[in-house]
């Protein structure tokens, strides 16, 4: 009875409207689609279904036929549809706009919670709504592909909806920002960020993807989520391979950073000798790298770079002639490689130190 009492109140008016129009035949007036559009979006606001207000309207609709004599009876039919018709539109307005403020808050506490603004106690109590509980560490995954994803795209949800089918209700927040995919998951649980990978590098059809270190509080998804940034700008610079980055295997490098000045001074000085070649450093930059890449084999290293071994060894021994340290002695290989990695760091030499 309380639910008919409720659904009544999304009826009023409604009989009245139905017999007015079939008593002449005529159209149901601007005025009155306007109140049935009205209610509909009030009904949708209290959270009544449409299915259950559109049986509702069928039922009424059926005891004003009873009460309709002679040619009136003809006219219901179509009384109903524009009555129907307005009222689901309104309806269907306020749910649209209702999902367009949610999507809205969604987006803005994601902004919020991944460049660390808001009220650390208020970006909590939001981060419930979404599933997260900021008092448990947490570790983001960034996942990059050949062209820039949103949130209602076919590959984020075709990874969104692989993640919900394995692991069901557990805490997950998959997103976007900036065209890329963002999962974040409880630092426990890796599992899910290893799952994601997968997924995304699948899905972006041989993207890449990179998992930040579980960090606690709720600073921990920002620094979590920078790492991972880091990760992927690394992999750029120094032309990584693997499709999956994890920021805890690449922490030497923001150590070898960490002294800008340290780094180029070293570059500059091993490396630097390597410009008086013809044609500048670039060659035999890149012979260095790939020997080193290859662990020390000039062979693998020639074929990485297209070419002969004897080549490479020519190669490797001017580089000896022009810096003074032999790659092939493990003191000077030390001294070299690092160099080589300050260089890609560095984007050097195509960026002056």
């Amino acid at each position: 009875m309380a639910e008919r009492d409720t659904i009544g109140e999304y009826l009023e008016g409604y009989a009245r409207i139905l017999a007015g129009a079939c008593a002449t035949g005529r159209r149901l007036s601007r005025d009155e689609l306007g109140a049935l559009r009205a209610q509909g979006e009030r009904a949708a606001e209290a959270g009544i279904g449409l299915r259950l207000m559109v049986r509702a309207h069928l039922a009424a609709a059926q005891d004003v036929h009873a009460e309709l004599r002679g040619p009136a009876a003809g006219h219901l039919l179509a009384a109903v549809e524009q009555a129907v018709d307005a009222f689901a539109e309104g309806h269907e307005r306020a749910q649209r706009l209702a999902i367009r403020q949610q999507e809205a808050a969604r987006r803005e506490f994601i902004d919020d919670l991944l460049h660390g603004r808001s009220d650390p106690g208020r970006l909590a109590e939001r981060a419930e709504r979404f599933g997260l509980l900021l008092s448990h560490a947490h570790a983001v995954a960034v996942a990059e592909g050949p062209e820039p994803y949103d949130d209602g795209y076919p590959v984020t949800r075709g990874v969104e909806s692989s993640l919900a089918v394995r692991f069901g209700d557990r805490r997950i927040l998959l997103t976007t920002k900036n065209g890329r995919l963002i999962c974040i998951a409880p630092g426990d649980q890796g599992d899910v960020l290893s799952f994601f990978a997968k997924q995304a590098y699948a899905a972006t059809d041989g993207g890449r993807v990179a998992i930040g270190r579980p960090h606690p509080g709720v600073g921990g998804v920002v620094h979590s989520y920078e790492e991972a940034l880091n990760a992927l700008d690394l992999a750029v610079r120094m032309q990584l391979e693997d499709p999956v980055l994890h920021a805890s295997d690449l922490l030497v490098y923001p150590v070898l950073t960490r002294d800008r000045q340290a780094m180029a001074d070293l570059v500059d000085t091993v490396l630097g000798p390597l410009q008086q070649a013809r044609g500048g450093a670039r060659t035999l930059l890149d012979t260095l790298a790939a020997y080193f890449d290859t662990g020390c084999v000039a062979a693998e290293a020639a074929r990485r770079l297209s070419l002969s071994v004897r080549a490479v060894t020519y190669r490797l021994e001017r580089i000896h002639r022009l810096t003074g340290a032999d790659p092939a002695d493990p003191v000077d290989r030390y001294t070299l490689q690092t160099a080589v990695i300050g260089a890609r760091l560095l984007d050097w030499p195509e960026q002056e130190l």
